[in-house]
């Protein structure tokens, strides 16, 4: 209709005096009012509709419905090679009019908000997304929605774990915007989500037909010490590493890989907590079943150890069948030792069938019996006939001696009294440590009942019978005091012995008390040789030497007054009184050299 009324146009109205002067100025009114709804209304910073009108080298000419066209560099247009005019494309307004009167617009620009308004609108509406995977990074892809990159995190390729992102580089895939963060332009995408949506049903399904005893087929899908996870479609079930294999296996690895199909069958099902038990050795036979009739008690069996526990070690006769081979049963020595001391895992070895009980699936076995009993070898009683001597390697310590391992099987104790002549030990830790050599004599041989007793001081004589000459009963001697109790001290004497002391023997002549430490005279009171035993004092030292010297004045004053008595055979009453002072008078003289030596 607006063009209909240009048409009515008066042209030689317009040229007089000027162009559109012979307009009234209500026909002008009206002619601009017509002319103006011919162009549309265009605000900036909006994305807007334009159609090619022309394409230079550089640019392309773009018609908005505006006043003016509008110019956008080719360079934008990259993406569209086929560009002709006439099409239609979005673009951005960025300025109605710059410097130069010119419409400003941007394709580029109008392409990134127009791609976040699509990438909104998809997580608002949850709708499904065509991606292009452009490459790969650290902890998943990138995929190219819209023009815009979005992480797609490993985690959320798949229901089960992708060990290879490169597969999906230069593909197409399905995703689902999950997370928008516009402060640092990032988004994230899932095609998990819509894989999981797809097994919904085929989760509902299964779980709903769920039973034990059913036979399953699924993926391996993660493998861990433990076990394997398995795939039944859309529900996963674990595998137990014990429910394998009927032979033994330290890591699932050894029999079966990852994305592995296997069938396996339920043992247990969880409703509430959604777990599922699987077996795979169920399936088959127990290789008990299979083991040959011929295989009785005393039967030899060869085989490899799987385990080796403190109790024992399992020897592996065939796959899934084992035996225990229990400590006691690994050699003939009388004292347990550490199962590694004889076996470790992969060990071949040979042993003999002791007990077998096909029920309970158990069976006990020997390998010392594939040796005669040492105990039992005709000569046993020269070899260790009393007073030979040996050296053997010390294999436990008692509080009363220890266990000296002579050869495989022979074992003999060592008494702690045996163990030296003159120290007095209370534990054999104090002498000898486990794993040392050491040289012994044979005091006793019992065959009938395994024992045999050894001695170590028996090896050199035995000191005490020199020991008897010297610390005899009131000599002297020197010695240091190592400890003392409320009752007793023990003394360090010559020759490296120990003497004992009662600490009241201990008292010195200005009334202290010998201490820790201190060297001193003691007297040998007691001298027992049986019992190894010297008891000593100090106090008797300075004691006796008092003693000895008060008799020994008493003895001079007797001889010189005995002297006189016998030079003066007829005496007078005045000899007499004479002789009597000069009794009086060598008497005094003793009695003060007496009180003297007291003092000092």
């Amino acid at each position: 209709m607006a063009r209909a009324q240009l048409v009515d146009f008066d042209w030689d109205k317009a040229d007089n005096k000027g162009f559109g002067s012979g307009y009234s100025q209500d026909e002008r009114a009206e002619l601009e009012a017509i002319y103006g709804g011919t162009l549309a209304q265009v605000a900036e910073k909006e994305v807007v509709k334009g159609t090619v009108v022309g394409i230079t080298d550089r640019e392309v000419i773009l018609n908005i419905g505006f006043k003016s066209d509008g110019m956008v560099p080719l360079s934008e247009f990259r993406d569209m090679p086929d560009l002709k005019v006439g099409e239609e494309v979005e673009v951005y307004v960025e300025n109605q009019e710059d410097l130069n009167g010119q419409l400003v617009l941007s394709r580029k620009k109008a392409k990134v908000l127009t791609a976040w308004d699509n990438i909104q609108r998809a997580l608002d509406e949850d709708t499904v997304i065509d991606g292009f995977v452009k490459r790969r990074t650290k902890g998943g892809l990138i995929v190219d929605i819209f023009g815009i990159e979005a992480f797609l995190p490993g985690s959320q390729i798949d229901v089960k774990p992708i060990r290879d992102f490169d597969i999906f580089v230069g593909k197409k895939m399905e995703v689902k915007v999950v997370k928008i963060n516009y402060a640092n332009d990032n988004v994230v995408v899932s095609h998990k989500v819509l894989i999981e949506k797809d097994l919904e049903l085929q989760r509902a399904q299964i779980l709903n037909n769920l039973e034990k005893g059913q036979v399953l087929e699924g993926v391996i899908k993660n493998m861990t010490n433990f076990g394997v996870f398995i795939d039944l479609g859309g529900v996963d079930g674990l595998l137990h590493i014990t429910d394998i294999s009927w032979g033994r296996i330290n890591h699932p690895s050894e029999v079966l890989k990852l994305d592995q199909r296997v069938q396996v069958v339920v043992l247990d099902f969880d409703e509430e907590k959604k777990r599922i038990s699987l077996g795979m050795k169920q399936l088959t036979s127990h290789p008990w079943e299979a083991l040959a009739e011929t295989i009785q008690p005393g039967s030899n069996v060869k085989g490899r150890i799987v385990n080796v526990a403190d109790y024992g070690a399992f020897l592996e006769v065939m796959p899934g069948v084992e035996g225990l081979i229990h400590v006691s049963e690994m050699s003939w020595s009388q004292h347990l030792r550490n199962p590694q001391d004889f076996l470790k895992v992969g060990d071949e070895v040979e042993a003999i069938v002791l007990t077998l009980d096909r029920n309970d699936r158990k069976m006990s076995l020997g390998i010392k019996q594939l040796t005669k009993d040492p105990w039992t070898r005709p000569e046993l009683l020269t070899k260790y006939a009393v007073g030979t001597k040996h050296s053997g390697t010390v294999r436990n310590l008692t509080n009363f001696g220890l266990f000296l391992e002579l050869e495989e099987g022979i074992d003999g104790l060592v008494h702690v009294s045996d163990l030296s002549w003159t120290k007095k030990i209370k534990h054999p830790s104090e002498f000898i440590k486990v794993g040392e050599k050491l040289d012994v004599l044979v005091l006793e041989l019992d065959v009938d009942n395994r024992r045999l007793a050894l001695g170590h001081k028996q090896l050199e004589e035995n000191p005490w019978d020199t020991f008897e000459t010297v610390f005899t009963p009131g000599s002297v001697q020197r010695a240091t005091v190592l400890s003392k109790n409320d009752k007793m001290a023990t003394l360090e004497l010559p020759y490296g012995i120990e003497g004992l002391a009662p600490v009241k023997q201990l008292q010195k002549e200005d009334g202290t008390q010998a201490e820790i430490g201190e060297s001193l005279d003691f007297k040998v009171l007691e001298f027992m040789k049986d019992e190894r035993r010297i008891i000593l004092s100090h106090s008797r030292v300075w004691n006796d030497a008092k003693e000895e010297a008060i008799t020994e004045e008493r003895k001079k004053t007797a001889k010189a007054v005995d002297k006189v008595s016998s030079s003066i055979e007829k005496a007078t009453l005045g000899d007499l009184e004479a002789l009597s002072a000069l009794k009086e008078q060598f008497e005094g003289a003793s009695a003060k050299k007496v009180s003297k030596k007291k003092e000092e």
